[in-house]
């Protein structure tokens, strides 16, 4: 099984056409910002992040951009050529970069409740960049758009039609690192699987997911209508039993004790009683907390049942790749992978740095200059 290195990944990803020259990405979490000014080349020249308050003012999260925004973008302000925002559900509305005009944010503003902390979080961020550079062209692209290749076998529950025909089915989020880990594996591996490099991505992080790829295209994963849904994450339950849910609803317990628990007081914090770290959960079972055992243990049971199940959906696997902080950095999850899955046909393991900024700052220049493409034609016509 082979790794690969950063320097390969900085340079395997074709840098893409554009006449923009620094593209600013923004790239909002439930309560932390991460910017960043990257040129045409895909080198960052500047980079912060900050945390802002989660709770919802009148147009979404308090991001507090004034305080310092403007001012460290100051030396590069000219050059700025678009903005591009990770917006994290799409719906069945939106799956590629789409530029952001008034009736855009009207429909990304009706979206908010699907992912309430998220895209409120992206919306606010839109609206005061449209005030503070109202003529800066603005671009949002979609953690869900690169799952909407799903077929209908993959991403329907078997639920009542009224819940379907409600939109409730499997979205699929992480989309955009899980493309940009496509991206990566397909040009330093697809030339030696001509019919089609059979990838599964690991995204293992604070959340956590699997995406089966063929060819460049997601065709499973394991998150679904929500970010719950899946494997054992640093705070969130994963897949449980409705069943179970249910039981606590009928023993007392309000939707939203239940919405916090299984969001803020499950997955490794919960198993372990210590912490849902995953460095510190390997320092407390090294000395026999048995808590912290317990978390590895269910961890990597659920990696494992989902891995089988995503190369299963692919009929075999040629590269498993780790990435998000537990899969870039935790070197025994590697090494346990190694071993637990020599069942396997003969895979590549291999290490790709997240870069989900990175990705966006790609997808929104090629749609950028397909659209000036476009609109050179039309001129011409």
């Amino acid at each position: 099984m082979g790794m690969a290195t950063a320097m390969e990944t900085a340079t395997a990803l074709e840098k893409p056409e554009s006449g923009v020259d620094l593209v600013l990405v923004f790239n909002l979490g439930s309560s932390s910002l991460k910017v960043r000014l990257i040129d045409a080349g895909g080198d960052t020249l500047w980079q912060q992040s900050s945390s802002f308050e989660s709770g919802q003012g009148g147009d979404g999260p308090l991001l507090g951009l004034d305080a310092w925004l403007p001012e460290a973008l100051a030396p590069w302000l000219e050059r700025i050529g678009l903005a591009a925002h990770r917006v994290v559900h799409g719906g069945d509305w939106f799956t590629t970069p789409t530029l952001i005009t008034p009736a855009v944010e009207e429909e990304l503003s009706a979206l908010i409740p699907l992912a309430p902390l998220h895209n409120a979080g992206a919306l606010a961020a839109i609206r005061w960049l449209r005030q503070w550079r109202p003529a800066l062209p603005q671009w949002a692209c979609f953690d869900t758009g690169f799952h909407s290749t799903l077929e209908p076998a993959a991403f329907t529950y078997a639920v009542p039609e009224s819940w379907r025909w409600a939109g409730l089915r499997r979205f699929g989020f992480h989309g955009l690192n899980h493309q940009h880990i496509s991206e990566v594996v397909m040009a330093q591996h697809g030339h030696h699987h001509p019919s089609g490099l059979r990838l599964i991505s690991c995204h293992l992080g604070a959340g956590c997911s699997l995406a089966a790829i063929r060819d460049g295209r997601s065709i499973d994963t394991t998150m679904g209508y929500t970010p719950l849904e899946g494997l054992v994450m640093a705070s969130r339950s994963g897949s449980v039993d409705p069943g179970l849910l249910l039981h606590q609803l009928r023993a007392g317990l309000t939707v939203e004790e239940l919405e916090r628990q299984l969001q803020k007081e499950s997955g490794l914090r919960g198993l372990s009683g210590l912490s849902g770290d995953m460095r510190q959960l390997r320092e407390a079972a090294a000395t026999n907390h048995a808590g912290a055992a317990l978390a590895l243990e269910v961890f990597l049971h659920r990696l494992l049942q989902g891995i089988g199940a995503m190369a299963a959906s692919l009929g075999g696997v040629d590269v498993i790749a780790l990435t998000g902080g537990i899969g870039e950095n935790d070197t025994m999850i590697r090494s346990e992978l190694a071993e637990r899955l020599a069942w396997l046909e003969p895979f590549a393991l291999v290490v790709v740095p997240a870069d989900e900024e990175g990705m966006i700052n790609r997808l929104c220049r090629r749609a950028n200059y397909d659209q000036a493409g476009q609109g050179s034609d039309a001129a011409g016509d």
